[in-house]
């Protein structure tokens, strides 16, 4: 199988991922944590440093949950501003 290019928009959105699980993560050892979320230390550091931009659901959900942030913020966090504005304006519509 042969993997398709990232586009830039995946890439921009991998690196908020990044740093949004840096900053959750702050003082704790990325060795711990990782361990604690059932990923390898290197997966979370790919993850932290936007080498990997498009990381599985469940390994985003484990690292979330050990880091105690809810999935809809890492969602809100990693969009386009452009889709949070339209997902706000919807949600103020209903």
């Amino acid at each position: 199988m042969v993997r398709l290019p990232l586009t830039p928009d995946e890439i921009e959105r991998g690196q908020r991922l990044g740093a949004l699980m840096r900053r959750a993560r702050g003082e704790r050892s990325m060795l711990t944590v990782a361990l604690d979320a059932g990923v390898s230390p290197e997966t979370l550091r790919k993850i932290e440093s936007g080498r990997v931009a498009t990381p599985a659901f469940p390994t985003i959900a484990a690292i979330a949950e050990v880091l105690g942030l809810s999935l809809d913020a890492v969602w809100v966090e990693i969009s386009e501003p452009a889709v949070v504005g339209a997902e706000v304006a919807r949600s103020l519509a209903s």
